[in-house]
């Protein structure tokens, strides 16, 4: 028994001198231990409560008589049944005798349920703003850990607030929604769902972005941070949230009111499966992470007629791809090589029949970019592009290509730097060098970088990568054999129990380390 579990006992049981003179003895058998009763008792920060006086006058003199008399026996089976109450008492409440578990030996021992949830979601995906059963899972999970939760906040959302004392806010997010794709990654709990998207399209319903990592992290999370209330100080706001893969999930949330009704946060976390990192793997970009998506349509005009007499008409299909081309200018010759764009035509649709020109043409772009001023100089240079070829095609002004900038769009993330940069130097320590990375910025995109957007000047934020992908297959790929699937593939299957670890412990000691105890 470690002498501050003896001494707590002494302290607790023994009364006036008697208590001095055991304490005495005890601090000269077991060095360190404070001489003082009270100082004792300040130290070990136990509350004041009362033994049953008969318990604490056996246990003073049982305990007394031993330590007077080191070779003596406890032989009283009063002071064994005080001994056995007050040690109980002693460990439960006393930081010094009783360490925490370390977070991920409780993970460890959660994880089996984890992926029972995990199963469950990913066979039950759910479209954009349809997440109705993900979000009570999600709630009721919140709920039985204590979190006052409340529901379908910006349509489906899910907030949960847990106050404990004074301190920082910080807001933790996971994603909910699935995505029309049809499961091919053969596993025994595939998704067989099927739904209508927002386009308005049937189609298979699958998680291949990981989201149902996302929430099943989020679950541990949550528990984890409920279990260890005496180590943090401050409000947790943990948010499930819908629509991500449509880009306005995170803005409906705002809109209804997340930063006015519930409490505004000082610091936003989040994390997102890749298919690029190790499974169990964590990382971060510093700065920018994700990208500005913008989806651009432009419908090109022309004059139609008969393939054989081309003189006759101003073809679209060849104005159309005279855009194409000039488009591809304007990042590798307008952009500097320091500042990443892309500019991508996805879809071209025109015509109906071999010797028929028609008089019109559709583009459909995906355009990434980083900064504001870059997104309007690429947004601004399509449309003078498009312009120009026409006027070069010699088509009158009545019919210049239309171009259309679809609104919302999906706006760049930041990872503020210092703050980044903190998260991942302390994650290395926590959770191994080699386990955290800093990684580069990618072109794809996320809507969590509004919650910070939402009060610039005052959040700071960062979202983590918590990679999914075979460490061996990764070798095997890039020594030329079988590519990986990518998110949004059919085939994507994560290693989902090394994200889900690594990502609630990620989440949790990055918590944490922001909300020390008061």
């Amino acid at each position: 028994m470690s002498r501050y579990l003896l001494a707590s006992a002494y302290a607790l049981g023994g009364q006036g001198k008697e208590a001095q003179a055991v304490l005495g003895a005890a601090a000269r058998a077991y060095p360190g231990v404070p001489k003082d009763r009270r100082q004792l008792v300040k130290e070990l920060r136990f509350p004041a409560f009362a033994v049953a006086p008969l318990e604490a006058d056996c246990l003073g003199l049982e305990m007394s008589r031993n330590l007077l008399s080191p070779q003596a026996r406890l032989h009283s089976l009063c002071a064994m049944k005080a001994l056995l109450t007050v040690s109980a008492l002693a460990l439960a409440l006393s930081p010094m005798v009783a360490q925490a578990e370390p977070v991920t030996d409780s993970i460890a021992r959660d994880l089996p349920g984890l992926m029972t949830i995990y199963r469950d979601l990913h066979a039950n995906p759910e479209l954009s703003y349809q997440e109705l059963r993900s979000a009570a899972i999600m709630a009721k999970a919140a709920r039985e850990a204590g979190f006052t939760v409340t529901e379908k906040v910006g349509q489906t959302g899910v907030v949960a607030v847990l106050k404990n004392g004074e301190g920082p806010t910080v807001l933790i997010r996971a994603d909910m929604d699935g995505l029309p794709v049809v499961e091919q990654t053969g596993l025994a709990f595939a998704s067989k769902k099927r739904g209508v998207s927002t386009a308005g399209v049937e189609s298979g319903i699958m998680h291949a972005c990981g989201h149902d990592t996302h929430m099943t992290a989020w679950i541990e999370t949550a528990r984890l941070m409920a279990r260890r209330k005496a180590e943090w100080s401050g409000t947790l706001v943990m948010i499930g949230q819908p629509a991500e893969e449509v880009g306005t999930g995170a803005v409906g949330m705002l809109k209804d009111g997340l930063y006015t009704r519930f409490p505004k946060p000082d610091y936003t976390l989040a994390f997102h499966d890749s298919a690029d990192l190790p499974a169990g793997q964590v990382g971060a970009a510093v700065g920018w992470a994700l990208a500005n998506v913008d989806s651009v349509d432009i419908l090109v005009k022309g004059l139609g007629g008969h393939g054989a007499y081309p003189q006759a008409t101003k073809d679209p299909i060849v104005l159309a791809s005279s855009i194409v081309m000039k488009l591809q200018t304007l990042v590798s010759r307008e952009m500097s090589p320091l500042d990443p764009a892309v500019v991508t035509v996805g879809s071209f649709h025109a015509g109906a029949k071999h010797n028929i020109i028609s008089d019109q043409a559709r583009l459909e772009l995906t355009v990434r970019s980083y900064s504001d001023e870059t997104r309007a100089h690429l947004l601004d240079g399509i449309k003078r592009i498009a312009r120009g070829e026409a006027i070069a095609s010699g088509l009158p002004d009545t019919l210049m290509p239309e171009v259309s900038v679809k609104d919302p769009y999906t706006r760049a993330t930041w990872n503020s730097p210092e703050f980044t940069q903190e998260a991942v130097a302390d994650l290395k320590t926590k959770m191994g060098d080699g386990n955290v990375v800093v990684t580069p910025s990618v072109m794809g995109g996320e809507d969590f970088g509004e919650f910070r957007r939402a009060d610039e000047d005052h959040i700071k934020s960062v979202i983590f990568w918590v990679g999914g992908a075979d460490p061996h297959k990764i070798a095997a790929a890039k020594a030329g054999g079988a590519p990986l699937p990518s998110l949004h593939s059919p085939f994507w299957a994560p290693q989902a129990d090394k994200v889900i670890a690594s990502g609630s412990e990620a989440l949790t000691l990055t918590a944490l380390r922001l909300m020390p105890k008061k």
